[in-house]
């Protein structure tokens, strides 16, 4: 068996250093342990063999100590420790080496609780993973109100918190707010808390500000040591939890249909952790650990962190930076939902006077209106503070004339989808503008040369397509049209930056990645149910994926009429394999929402609309026929070079439509699943070594 040290030859080790603190009011001494990596907060510290065997060192040198009042562990500045080193645990590929990575943890990281004084955490930055667990397996924790992220992300990943996190945590603070850190916030697109919020669920046992934490703390520590300070805690095992846990496993079900393994092995360990001994709980760990280090899921999951972690940082094909231009004011022509949900963004982010025009002052003091009225939301949340929503609203302002735009940097649309319509907004933006202000379309379908093919200067109409919510969605497709030149390309990436969006260059190609994909898969499902097969089993025919959402309901959401309009664009410019269903015409003739009532359950008379087909499929062929649809079209998309590579492809899909990340991107699920002929990327990526 290969040593698991070799697995990790690329390790950058994080060293454990130990040194004595004579603690305030004469508590005696600490042996202080800081965790540093010897880089800065850009390159946080993790543990691979090396830095468990360093800290395992560090706490040999402590434990025989007599003349120690306590231990104490914090890390290097900004970062107390984010976890495991991944890297190497994806290169396993025997289970007994799986098996040697959860027990090394366990048995260095028990230690820290096992020693004949207290041991106290003083988490002064980021502890995310193996980093909190490290503080859990601690008699005393201490946080900066300045730590920005506290989190149990692996079941993100695919795996669990395999060095103690299921059974230490929700005894400590209860099961169902363990079950948050451990299963909701990582299926949430890995939602961190901040140290506040880590404080006030319990992990910690007091806080201190960030500028004397380390001062504090040690002082907090003296006068627990003393007796002068009492932490008490409550007994949660004496909690119902099996009811906890049984109402997680539904909203599981509800989320992912058992498409996932690593949540449900989380949910079966903290469910343990309610009666197990120390050891017979890390024992269980170790074990579903060791499977799923095993499973293609986490190599998946390391793939699609890869893609937005990295290759979002760094677009391919984006122009040089240096080239993009400095933007002081934005205009938005239109001000409905989209309209004013970018100019919000684009105020909070770029910090730049907005304006909004619309055809009428009703509509305008509506757009005006809604960005106010978010503000004020983002005020009572304490997301801001009172002058920020003051300055917010005094950026954000409505006109008739299209001549406010004068002196503008940016300009975008977000108006009807009609091509006419887009044509004449940008002649009489282009005739306020100066020669350099970036004329940027929301189009999610439309080309781009064809609506700039009457412009004076084409070469500054650049596609920004943002998805819906805007705030929320973290995809932007930026499109380059035929006469799209360098500069406005650059500063269209460089204004994606400001907002804190991923952004992917794509070709000036129908409806472009994402809403081309979602095309073809609603495509597909709705001409079975055309075909005559069940509405409700088409809907449900993919549920094993554990896609964000049902065909269907996808369709109430964007809305028929969109859905209709996007299909018979496709269909315009390939007939061949975009359909247009004469039902999907007569749903938006009737008026209908979609599929769905109000109350969520099925219309009947939408119902009605999709039957009398003859030719039903069952479920299987569905799937079936969906997936290799999607495939075809993937292959297409990329001999036309509508991206860069298949990377792109899933980092769009991934971040554009939610497409699961435990699936690791879409073109490694299709490699997976023997539909891609040939594989889309090479052996191995996303999937177990051979």
């Amino acid at each position: 068996m290969t040593d698991i040290k070799e697995l990790f030859a690329d390790e950058v080790v994080t060293r454990a250093a130990v040194r004595d603190v004579e603690l305030p009011y004469g508590a005696g001494t600490m042996a202080l342990i800081t965790l540093d990596n010897g880089f800065d907060h850009t390159k946080p510290s993790t543990f691979g063999p090396g830095g468990l065997t360093s800290l395992n060192e560090a706490i040999d040198s402590v434990a025989g100590r007599t003349d120690l009042a306590a231990v104490g562990v914090t890390g290097k500045p900004f970062i107390f420790a984010v976890g495991a080193d991944l890297k190497g645990a994806a290169l396993v590929s025997q289970r007994e080496q799986a098996l040697a990575i959860g027990k090394l943890g366990h048995d260095v990281f028990r230690r820290l609780g096992e020693l004949d004084v207290p041991s106290f955490a003083f988490v002064n930055g980021a502890a995310m993973g193996g980093g909190l667990e490290v503080a859990l397996h601690c008699t005393y924790r201490t946080i900066s109100s300045g730590v920005p992220a506290v989190a149990l992300p692996e079941c993100f990943l695919g795996l669990v918190p395999g060095w103690g996190g299921t059974q230490l945590l929700p005894r400590l603070i209860g099961p169902a707010n363990a079950l948050k850190l451990i299963i909701e916030n990582p299926l949430s697109q890995n939602r961190m808390i901040k140290g506040r919020d880590a404080f006030a669920l319990g992990v910690a046992d007091a806080m201190f500000e960030p500028a004397d934490f380390l001062e504090e703390s040690l002082r907090w520590a003296a006068q627990v040591l003393r007796g002068e300070v009492e932490v008490s805690r409550t007994d949660h095992t004496a909690e119902d939890w099996s009811q906890v846990v049984d109402g997680a496993r539904v909203l599981l079900d509800m989320k992912l249909h058992g498409a996932s393994p690593a949540p449900y092995r989380a949910l079966e360990l903290v469910a343990l952790a309610r009666t197990a001994s120390r050891d017979e709980g890390f024992d269980a760990e170790d074990q579903a650990l060791a499977d799923l280090l095993m499973g293609d899921e986490l190599r998946a999951g390391l793939y699609a962190f890869d893609l937005v972690q990295r290759r979002a940082k760094r677009p391919a094909g984006a122009p040089d930076k240096a080239l993009a231009r400095k933007v002081t004011k934005v205009g938005v022509v239109g001000a409905g939902l989209m309209a004013s949900q970018m100019a919000l963004l684009f105020a909070r982010r770029l910090e730049v006077p907005v304006v909004l025009t619309d055809l009428d002052q009703a509509r305008l003091d509506k757009g005006v209106g809604y960005v106010h009225a978010e503000v004020d939301k983002l005020l009572g949340k304490g997301r801001i503070t009172g002058d920020q929503a003051n300055r917010l609203k005094a950026l954000v302002t409505g006109s008739l004339t299209k001549d406010a735009f004068a002196d503008a940097d940016f300009v975008i649309e977000a108006v009807f989808e009609d091509m006419k319509v887009k044509q004449q907004v940008f002649a009489e933006v282009e005739a306020v503008v100066s020669e350099t202000c970036v004329l940027a379309t929301n189009t999610s379908s439309l080309s781009l040369t064809e609506m700039g093919s009457e412009l004076a200067h084409p070469e500054r109409l650049v596609g920004f397509h943002f998805f819906n919510p805007v705030a929320v969605m973290p995809l932007l497709e930026i499109i380059r049209g035929h006469a799209t030149d360098d500069a406005t390309l650059a500063t269209a990436f460089s204004v994606g930056r400001s907002l804190k969006k991923s952004s992917v260059l794509v070709k000036d190609a129908p409806a472009f990645v994402v809403n081309r994909l979602l095309t073809r898969f609603m495509g597909e499902v709705i001409a079975a149910v055309d075909e005559g097969t069940p509405l409700e089993l088409a809907e449900h025919a993919l549920d094993d994926l554990g896609l964000p959402m049902t065909p269907f309901a996808l369709l109430q959401l964007v809305g028929p009429a969109v859905g209709l309009h996007v299909a018979e664009t496709l269909h315009a410019a390939f007939p061949d394999r975009f359909g247009v269903s004469e039902n999907m015409a007569k749903l938006v003739a009737a008026g209908k929402p979609g599929v769905y009532g109000a109350d969520f359950s099925l219309d009947p008379e939408a119902v009605t609309i999709f039957s009398g087909g003859a030719s039903p499929s069952t479920a299987e062929q569905v799937r079936e026929r969906v997936l290799r649809a999607l495939a075809q079209e993937i292959r297409i998309m990329l001999d036309e070079g509508v991206v860069a590579a298949a990377q792109d492809i899933d980092l769009c899909m991934i971040l554009g439509a939610g497409w699961p990340f435990h699936l690791g991107g879409i073109t490694p699920f299709l490699d997976r699943s023997g539909i891609a002929e040939p594989r889309f990327l090479e052996p191995g990526v996303a999937s177990v070594p051979a």
